[in-house]
């Protein structure tokens, strides 16, 4: 099977410095999963971005969200998880600009499913969603 694709969620207020980094340095790391820039170019009617983001959703393997220090107002971030879950897609976190264990989380990524940023720990988690859902079955 070729890498998994990975679709990067990530609060666009707030975090998307932190989502260049991490989708260039995934670039360049031995992380076993591949990504494209999925991100929306210019404002959009709402229900026309939630179809396009499920369509994409539903082509990757697995969802990896950025969780910054301010997920509360990432209503964007919940709803990317939200259609990931409703399609079988699994996902984790990672911490990203300060945030940790006592922060606020976006509803419905559960904290043991949230790790620190080291392409290490990016790699196992990586892994380890690849068996869950509907990846342990097939996805191309």
């Amino acid at each position: 099977m070729a890498e998994p694709r990975a679709f990067i969620s990530f609060d666009v207020d707030n975090n998307s410095n932190e989502k260049v980094l991490f989708a260039g340095q995934a670039w360049h790391s031995k992380t076993p999963f591949s990504h494209e820039d999925w991100s929306a170019k210019s404002p959009m009617p709402q229900s026309q971005w939630e179809a396009i983001i499920k369509e994409k959703i539903n082509k990757t393997h697995l969802l990896i969200v950025l969780v910054g220090r301010h997920m509360a107002t990432a209503t964007g971030v919940v709803k990317e998880i939200e259609m990931a879950r409703s399609q079988n897609v699994p996902c984790f976190g990672v911490y990203v600009d300060g945030a940790t264990t006592s922060s606020t989380l976006p509803v419905g990524l559960n904290r043991n499913r949230v790790i620190t940023w080291t392409w290490d720990g990016v790699a196992n988690a990586v892994t380890q969603m690849m068996g869950e859902g509907k990846n342990a079955v097939r996805r191309s």
